[in-house]
């Protein structure tokens, strides 16, 4: 907005409301926490530092989510470190994440391999690079993806 970037692709003058990008951030939480808890029904996500860590030390985790407000560094490090090739994530509030699994709030999440996982990881990026301009300084992001299976289920990029 800032740039003109909408009345230049346009060629005309654009008006961009006030509120544009904080209703774009909130749709694109809404949308990550709308594949997650599809995820969660499918029986693809578990929450919970002790859930997580077991999922992750037995290699069943593709992605790791941390809340980026309320996981402990120390947690966040024992997690991951215990993860065989899950890539990790920290985009997503502790509210956010609770809201999916029916909690106050949810500081670890970890989320098994399959195409619900690849979506959510598209959606967590997109996500992640609003957010780094809303909230500098977090580092900790969605941005390599984790080893695909070939399934045969999923058919593009």
């Amino acid at each position: 907005m800032a740039k003109r970037s909408f009345a230049r692709a346009a060629r005309q003058p654009v008006m961009v409301p006030p509120e544009f990008a904080d209703r774009v951030e909130a749709l694109l939480a809404r949308r990550c926490c709308d594949v997650l808890g599809l995820a969660r029904r499918a029986g693809l996500a578990v929450a919970g530092f002790e859930r997580v860590s077991e999922v992750a030390r037995r290699g069943d985790a593709a992605l790791l989510l941390f809340a980026r407000d309320g996981a402990a560094a120390a947690g966040r490090r024992r997690v991951a470190a215990g993860a065989r090739g899950a890539t990790s994530a920290s985009v997503l509030d502790a509210a956010e994440l609770g809201g999916v699994f029916g909690r106050e709030t949810v500081g670890f999440v970890a989320v098994g391999p399959g195409p619900l996982c690849y979506r959510l990881l598209t959606e967590l990026e997109r996500l992640a690079g609003f957010r780094a301009a809303a909230a500098p300084g977090n580092t900790d992001s969605a941005t390599a993806r984790p080893p695909r299976q070939d399934d045969g289920t999923r058919t593009h990029e």
